[in-house]
């Protein structure tokens, strides 16, 4: 069995290094199984690089990876950066607490962000940019464009709505609906309001006493980062052009295997059949061999090979007797030919014989032909038209046959073809031209 996935990494500790929130988001970012961030892998770089930049610029907020429930009653998790930004509110700073969630589909879309008043906060009444849940509305959401908006301009946009309507009051206020502008003045009691909002206090304060070596090192340690996150990124694009050439080998060897093993297949089929096939000719071969055995010596030594084969019936006998005569006269004839090419025979003594052979050629291959047309009509089967066509073609092919002989012979022959079933009557009429 696999081993269980790791369990996500533990969010850094409030008022942590930015070096330290990078590792977390790079950790986060990069879980696989149960515990993936539902992201896609094209925007988990800007993701981390919008996450690094805030708490660079807002160290009050801090990342984090918590349950979201959706309206739908869907529960995916998600990434938040959870702290507090500063306002500025009657001369004096105070402090904010929120959650900024990053949904789904960040940053093409804008994220999420709610107030988390304690036990002993209230979110303003009908305040123009935060509903009574604590759910944040502001123009820049509103307006949120991929990808020139980000997370930094969106916390300043808050920063300065804030400042102007703060969304949080104390529940010890004994007006429950103050007014929209509640303390013109800083009053006594306004860091009474607003001390119990964020347990992070003058941390901005405490930012602007910062020395220039303070400063001058953060800015080395930053640059430092960005360096190594910039060979991080070359090298992962590497390794992913990597992956995805073994990805694209890896689908074409699982293509060729399926191939081999179809040719491997077909191959045995082919092998099995041609071995049927040879156990059947074996064994005709046997069978064979024991008739011969069997039948050794009990035909005389001597018999009429003509006689060995017997045409089925009298028509069939006609047509074998006249296609034997046919094929005896050309051969006789290419005889002669061969003969008055040597000069064995004189010429007047080649038409002679040519034109008389000719003229027996050409009786029996229309009794041939008449001979066919019987066996059809015995058999009962309509004579078809390409049938007589061709009969009709074969006809006239001996009249060419016969009109190409060197003996100037031309017989004209009148055939009458009855169709279906009809007879052919062959009238001839020889005559020489001298």
């Amino acid at each position: 069995m696999a081993p269980p996935p790791p369990p996500p990494p533990p969010p850094p500790p409030a008022g942590s290094s930015a070096l330290d929130a990078l590792q977390f988001l790079s950790t986060a970012l990069s879980q696989r199984g149960p515990y993936a961030l539902p992201y896609a892998e094209e925007t988990k770089w800007l993701i981390r690089q919008h996450l690094v930049s805030l708490i660079e610029a807002y160290p009050s907020l801090h990342p984090q990876t918590s349950s979201f429930t959706h309206n739908d009653g869907r529960t995916v998790n998600l990434l938040q950066a959870d702290g507090t930004i500063p306002i500025v509110f009657g001369n004096v700073f105070y402090n904010i607490p929120l959650s900024i969630w990053l949904i789904e589909r960040y940053p093409l879309s804008p994220p999420s962000v709610f107030l988390n008043p304690t036990t002993q906060m209230v979110v303003k009444a009908n305040h123009l940019h935060v509903d009574r849940s604590g759910c944040v509305r502001v123009p820049y959401l509103q307006n949120w464009v991929y990808p020139s908006s980000n997370l930094v301009d969106l916390v300043r946009s808050l920063s300065q709505i804030f400042s102007n309507d703060p969304p949080l009051f104390s529940r010890q206020n004994p007006n429950p609906n103050p007014p929209p502008n509640p303390i013109p003045s800083p009053p006594p009691n306004a860091s009474r309001i607003f001390s119990s909002l964020s347990p992070y206090a003058s941390r901005l304060q405490g930012r602007l006493t910062e020395d220039a070596n303070e400063v001058f090192r953060r800015n080395a340690i930053n640059k430092i980062i960005e360096a190594v996150l910039a060979d991080i990124a070359g090298l992962h694009k590497a390794r992913e052009a990597e992956i995805e050439g073994l990805f694209a080998t890896q689908a074409e060897l699982r293509r060729r295997e399926q191939e081999l093993a179809c040719g491997v297949r077909e191959m045995s089929e082919e092998k099995e059949g041609l071995e049927q096939q040879l156990q059947l000719v074996l064994m005709n071969m046997n069978l064979l061999e024991g008739w011969v055995r069997q039948n050794e010596g009990k035909w005389p030594h001597e018999f009429d090979v003509d006689n060995v084969f017997q045409p089925a019936d009298v028509l069939s006998r006609q047509l074998l007797e006249c296609t034997a005569a046919d094929l005896a006269v050309e051969d006789t004839i290419y005889s002669l030919d061969k003969a008055m090419q040597e000069g064995s025979i004189p010429s007047d003594m080649y038409l002679k014989n040519v034109r008389a052979l000719s003229r027996e050629q050409f009786f029996h291959r229309a009794l041939e032909t008449r001979c066919e047309l019987h066996v059809c009509r015995l058999r009962s089967q309509a004579w078809p038209l390409g049938h007589r066509i061709m009969l009709h073609r074969r006809l006239v092919g001996y009249l060419n046959l016969y009109g190409s002989k060197k003996c100037y012979f031309y017989p004209i022959v009148y055939i009458i073809v009855v169709l279906g079933f009809g007879n052919v009557a062959c009238n001839v009429q020889s005559f020489c031209v001298i």
